[in-house]
């Protein structure tokens, strides 16, 4: 008797999944590198003899102060381009659960246990590392917990791995279920102070612009007002703004039903904006959001010292390099063994344990949710930029030897024609 072959995870996609998950990919591969040289550029500047022009120009305030906009330029970044980068995120949530890989439960199981793993360890290990600190301190358990996908795309293009389509799938798919975390714990646990009338008005131009993207209107002289309402009003009521840029990603239909569509019936808009918005997030939002956020005095040999002797950014480090680590790998090694999953043909775990240690590389998110929980002036925000570039930096140095170790490998397997699953 035949007995069934144990199902596989970590198989390879579609082929027109591949196709979309590349295109994707690529644009966050740019995007990663102009994050990592506005990085540079903001730290260089921050520690030179005209560091007070950065701060100068970072602290510049403009806008309206009756719309309640009246913010630096670092405060526009913050919540107005990572807006973009959010509405973005929302779209790519949207498609994967209802046309990518997460509507499947048996592919979605794995991506959403390492993102869950890789969430829960750190914030566990933050805390522990924090726990006779003070609630002060304790605020900040969330920076450890966000992958930055640009960030870590950016180190597999530095190290030139041929790293096989369904690890870099896995990556993806894991880091879209981490923003999605992300969101709901900025959305929960990091709200201002609470004025919900201006959050029952934002429904308003929410529900409008719902209505005519659903009617697949795609002019921007009705969606960008609305839009740009919609973010506003959610601003002015004390939930963080980036909140506004998912629920207007969400609101954007995948696909158009051949019941509505009748012979048109195909993908909705969605895709469009994805093709419209995702460089000008890759390209500008992210890596000007890094230049006026990672910009720190760091002091010399005395104030890295200083920062490393506080419990926050020690906290940081060991989430983002261990709680990580341990979190993804002992998540995807706990699916198969409670499913009697194996991983596909051609991988090993220590193909797993490299993405899980890339997985630390966190940054955008991490720096945002960082401001959230100490406030720009406290030197807790800026001993944790220092750990967050650290930790991101150590993690990404031990994935590079880890993957960079399989390469042979790698090259091997990409020799292999794609098979649809």
């Amino acid at each position: 008797m035949n007995l069934p072959l144990p199902r596989r995870i970590l198989t390879r996609s579609s082929y027109p999944e591949l196709q979309r998950i590349s295109q994707i990919l690529r644009s966050e591969t740019v995007g990663g590198a102009l994050l990592l040289a506005a990085t540079v550029l903001a730290l260089v500047w921050a520690n030179s003899p005209l560091a007070a022009g950065y701060f100068a120009l970072r602290d510049f305030q403009i806008g309206p102060a009756a719309w309640h906009l009246h913010l630096s330029l670092g405060g526009w970044a913050s919540d107005g381009l990572l807006a973009i980068f959010f509405f973005v995120a929302g779209l790519e949530l949207k498609r994967e659960f209802v046309a990518g890989d997460l509507r499947n439960p048996a592919r979605a199981v794995v991506p959403i246990a390492a993102a869950a793993g890789g969430v829960a360890l750190p914030a566990l290990l933050f805390t522990l590392v924090n726990l006779t600190q003070g609630p002060a301190v304790l605020k900040g358990w969330a920076i450890p917990t966000a992958t930055d996908i640009a960030f870590a795309l950016a180190v597999l293009a530095v190290i030139s791995t041929h790293l096989p389509s369904a690890l870099r799938t896995f990556l993806l798919t894991l880091a879209v279920v981490d923003d999605l975390i992300a969101i709901a714990i900025i959305a929960v646990f990091y709200p201002g102070e609470m004025h919900l009338q201006f959050l029952a008005l934002a429904v308003l131009p929410l529900l409008a612009f719902t209505w005519l993207v659903q009617k697949r209107i795609r002019s921007w002289y009705l969606l960008l007002p609305l839009a740009f309402a919609a973010w506003t009003l959610v601003h002015a009521s004390g939930i963080h703004a980036t909140v506004a840029g998912v629920l207007l990603g969400f609101a954007v239909p995948v696909v158009r039903s051949a019941k509505r569509g009748g012979p048109d019936a195909g993908p909705g808009l969605a895709e469009h904006f994805e093709h419209r918005f995702r460089p000008l997030s890759a390209g500008v939002a992210v890596p000007l959001f890094a230049f006026f956020s990672a910009g720190v005095a760091l002091g010399g040999a005395a104030g890295l010292k200083a920062a490393f002797t506080d419990t926050v950014a020690l906290g940081i480090v060991v989430a983002l390099v261990g709680g990580k680590f341990v979190g993804v790998l002992g998540s995807t090694w706990l699916v198969t063994k409670t499913t009697r999953a194996t991983l596909d043909d051609g991988l090993a775990w220590i193909d797993v344990a490299g993405l899980a240690l890339l997985a630390g590389v966190g940054f955008t998110v991490a720096l945002l949710i960082s401001e959230l929980s100490f406030g720009d002036g406290s030197p807790h925000y800026s001993h944790a930029k220092v750990a967050i570039l650290a930790g991101s930096v150590v993690a990404a140095l031990l994935a590079s030897v880890v993957l960079r170790s399989r390469n042979k490998h790698y090259k091997q397997l990409a020799k292999a024609p794609v098979v649809e699953p």
